[in-house]
Order: C-alpha cells, then sequence, then structure tokens
C-alpha cells in the first residue's frame, strides 16, 4: 500500500509539469556512453516516447563518437585530435556520415517506432536540417588551423522541424550538416564531398543540439552526459550543483573547474539560452529515466542552467 501511495503521489506531481510542459519543444542531445549500452538506451528513449506520448514536441540530437573510432579502427585510420575536435579528411567524413546515418541515426528511429511513437531520421542523405559553414580554430601564433570537413552550423530548418513536432512526429537528427549559402559562395577548397554534388561537414553533435535548441526557441535543452551535472569541485565527487546562472559558469570555466570533457556541453547549453531557451540541462543519462526525473519532478536529478 506504501508503495502505491508514493506512486499516486509522484504522478500527482508529474501531472503539473505535463500540464505546463504541453506543446513545448525539448531538444534532447543524446551521447556518451549511453549510446554503447543498451539497456540504458531503450529507457532514455523511453522517455522520450512518454514524453511525445504525454502532449510535449521533443527533438532528438545525437552523437557518435565513439562508433565513429571504432569505425575507423576496424578501417585501418587512426583518429586525430586538434584541439580535442576531431580532425575530418573525405575518408574519415564518408566514414562518419555512414555510421551517424545508417547505423546510430537508423537504430534510434526503428527503436522509437519500435515503442509505438512516430520518429523520422533527418540527416545528410535525405532531408537535412542542419547548415554548415568551414570552422577553422585558432592556432598559437592567431594563425587559422584546418579541420577538413568539420562544420559551425549556421542555419537550421525550423519550418521543417517544426511542420513535424506539430504533426506529432520525433525529428532525429543526425550531426552532418550540409554547406550553407554562405559556405557554398565562399568555395572553400577541398569542401566538396565525393560526388562533387554538394558540401557536407561533420558537425559537433553538442553545438549542433544548442544551434537547434535556439532556432526553434526551445523550452528546454537537455544534454545528457556521463555525469550527473556540473562539479564545482573538482576533487569532490558529490559536489553537483543543482542550479547554476550564466555568471557563475563564466567563474567556473575561468577558475578551470569546468574542464575540457564538459565545456562544449556547457557551451552548447548557454548557445541555447542566449538564443532565447528557457532552461537547459546536463544530467547524467546513464540513470534509468533521468530524462524524466529532471523534467517532471521538483527535485530534479542534474544541473540546470539558466541566464540569471
Amino acid at each position: 500500500m506504501h508503495f502505491a501511495i508514493e506512486k499516486a503521489q509522484a504522478l500527482i506531481e508529474a501531472h503539473r509539469y505535463i500540464r505546463s510542459f504541453r506543446d513545448k519543444v525539448v531538444v534532447v542531445k543524446v551521447g556518451g556512453s549511453i549510446q554503447d549500452d543498451d539497456e540504458r538506451m531503450k529507457a532514455l528513449l523511453t522517455d522520450v516516447s512518454f514524453m511525445s506520448a504525454v502532449g510535449m514536441r521533443p527533438v532528438i540530437v545525437h552523437g557518435g563518437g565513439k562508433s565513429i573510432t571504432r569505425a575507423m579502427t576496424d578501417a585501418g585510420l587512426q583518429a586525430r585530435f586538434i584541439q580535442g575536435r576531431r580532425y575530418t579528411d573525405r575518408e574519415t567524413l564518408e566514414i562518419a556520415e555512414r555510421v551517424l546515418v545508417h547505423e546510430v541515426n537508423k537504430g534510434i528511429v526503428d527503436r522509437l517506432n519500435a515503442a509505438g511513437s512516430h520518429a523520422l531520421g533527418l540527416h545528410s542523405l535525405g532531408s537535412c536540417v542542419l547548415f554548415a559553414q568551414r570552422m577553422f580554430l585558432n592556432g598559437p601564433g592567431g594563425e587559422k588551423v584546418d579541420l577538413g570537413f568539420v562544420g559551425d552550423v549556421t542555419d537550421v530548418n525550423t519550418v521543417l522541424l517544426e511542420a513535424l513536432t506539430e504533426d506529432g512526429f520525433i525529428p532525429v537528427i543526425a550531426p552532418v550538416a550540409m554547406a550553407s549559402e554562405a559556405a557554398l559562395s565562399a568555395a572553400n577548397d577541398g569542401a566538396r564531398d565525393g560526388a562533387g554534388a554538394a558540401w557536407k561537414f561533420n558537425v559537433n553533435a553538442d553545438t549542433a543540439a544548442g544551434r537547434v535548441a535556439a532556432a526553434l526557441k526551445a523550452d528546454k535543452l537537455v544534454v545528457l552526459s556521463d555525469t550527473n551535472g556540473i562539479r564545482i569541485n573538482p576533487d569532490d565527487a558529490e559536489s553537483y550543483a543543482s542550479t547554476l546562472t550564466r555568471a557563475e559558469i563564466d567563474e567556473l570555466v575561468r577558475k578551470g573547474v569546468i574542464g575540457e570533457g564538459m565545456l562544449p556541453k556547457v557551451e552548447a547549453c548557454l548557445l541555447a539560452l542566449a538564443g532565447g531557451v528557457n532552461k537547459a540541462h546536463i544530467i547524467d543519462g546513464r540513470i534509468t529515466h533521468s530524462l524524466l526525473l529532471e523534467i517532471y519532478t521538483d527535485a530534479g536529478v542534474g544541473t540546470q542552467i539558466t541566464i540569471e
């Protein structure tokens, strides 16, 4: 009886959030070790299916870096990173596109549809919603550092995404972008794909999720990580902050508390907030139903980031 009462109380608590988030867009970035764990991935996609079933409008952006690295190793290629970003030559781009589209994206779509949802894969080999220009990093002497076929998302096809979510579909976006009009007109040397028909770029999935959330003016961006939020004391494994403001984030970055692994996720959250997203969250995808717990409970299970 006690368990039944607790369950009823949880449903009542969730009901308030279900009503307030009805018809709201929530962008979910999936990455990390959860993609290599079938049971955890199944639980996560069950959460997304539930969100859609109760009237929310979830949009998934996924990564796939570990799968790409494994595929490169199988092909006899060694992954090369510059300032933490994967250098992408033509062969690497072809492998990344194949893995992201045919394996990761298709797998997520198939699982959502098998669970009774209506999911649609959006990617560079079909209907693409991401458009990018070539990315360069700054070298130690201020020179431009070439990353090959790596791009920075500049445009998002929000018309298609809004139409799909309004019709009850769950868009699943792979992080390979087509060249934007600006990139095409700039005629970046060597940026054409093997067919010579269009330009494509490998893009950072965290950044892509932030751009998508900002373009859609989503209510929330939720980034799934391998840690349960942002640790404010690097030496204390339990020192995760429930809520941080942008100013507090900036201070943690300045002090070096937020390191290289967490920084792209934090930057994606700040990018989303700057674009009009109400709140951004970083949560541990390894916790069963962490997505629902963060959105539909008062306490939450990760770190929420706000403007003020």
